[in-house]
């Protein structure tokens, strides 16, 4: 059974290229708003999620710190992915429960290779 990412981000161009990079090795479900991304990892519990930092309803932080804060998600990896890459980014990020940080724009190899390193 293929291993499931789930891919939160507000801008669709953006998870769709997500998509088509990990379709052939992965199961990959999709979320627009951070809302959508909480009840979905609640309901499907994924084994790995991306998360955008910059959501319209909910900021990725705060969303992964709600996911994490959940028992049966709590180990799930989440990495952090940004086009807006700030200084302090990545510490925020991590001090909020992300596992990893990778800013946009990335090689698809190299998220790929991230996201092998936590599912093998």
């Amino acid at each position: 059974m293929s291993k499931t990412v789930l891919v939160i981000d507000d801008r669709e161009d953006n998870r769709l290229i997500v998509v088509d990079s990990l379709q052939q090795e992965f199961a990959v479900l999709q979320a627009g708003t951070a809302r959508e991304g909480i009840e979905l990892a609640e309901a499907a519990r994924p084994d790995l999620i991306l998360m955008d930092l910059r959501l319209p309803d909910i900021n990725g932080y705060d969303a992964t710190r709600s996911i994490k804060s959940r028992p049966a998600l709590r180990s799930v990896p989440i990495i952090a992915v940004t086009s807006y890459a700030l200084t302090g980014d990545e510490v925020k990020a991590r001090a909020a429960g992300c596992d990893d940080y990778l800013a946009k724009p990335f090689e698809p190899g190299t998220l790929l290779a991230l996201i092998r390193r936590y599912l093998a």
